[in-house]
């Protein structure tokens, strides 16, 4: 089954240039202490299959992703690496074992564009911190390139965990943003 571009904008958001110009070329964040992020392959298609297929991690979404929508969400990330010079990452322990994806990708959210931080991590690695310290890294990078004034987290309303993480990042609710979604909040912090 082919996906084509029109496909790939409305399942993961649009690929127009909404960022500064002069992005930065591809760069991961910085590893941290326990974790390394890099860019996402053909590859990782196994890992990243396992993981957008578990109910558990996909929880919040419509449906787990069948390997056809994992390819397809590898093609949207390296779209995005191309177009902005970020989107989510895979993230590894310093050993090379997967945990999950990380990153910033562009959201629409009062219908305009605004730079959102998302991961996901395997259930065996859940509850460790790595999405806070992943993230972190993330938020870190978006600060030092300057790429936003504001960066947001469109969590479902009823994700704790999720919503756990974006206030250890320092986000809070903020109801004049709104998702599409009436299920999702928006948390932001201002870089």
């Amino acid at each position: 089954m082919t996906v084509d571009d029109a496909d790939l904008a409305e399942h993961f958001g649009s690929s127009t240039h909404f960022g500064p110009p002069g992005y930065p070329e591809l760069m991961p964040p910085c590893d941290t202490p326990r974790l390394r992020l890099r860019e996402m392959t053909d590859d990782d298609l196994d890992d990243m299959a396992a993981l957008l297929g578990d109910p558990q991690v996909m929880e919040y979404y419509p449906h787990p992703k069948d390997r056809t929508e994992a390819a397809t969400w590898i093609r949207w990330n390296r779209r995005n690496y191309a177009e902005h010079g970020f989107g989510l990452w895979i993230v590894e322990t310093r050993t090379g074992e997967f945990i999950g994806d990380c990153g910033l990708t562009w959201q629409t959210v009062n219908g305009i564009p605004h730079l959102e931080v998302g991961f996901h991590v395997k259930p065996s690695a859940q509850g460790n911190g790595f999405a806070t310290e992943a993230a972190l890294a993330c938020l870190d990078h978006a600060r030092e390139f300057e790429l936003v004034a504001i960066l947001t987290a469109i969590i479902h309303r009823d994700n704790r965990p999720l919503q756990r993480v974006a206030e250890k990042l320092g986000m809070q609710r903020n109801p004049e943003l709104r998702h599409k979604s009436p299920d999702h909040e928006v948390f932001s912090l201002h870089l």
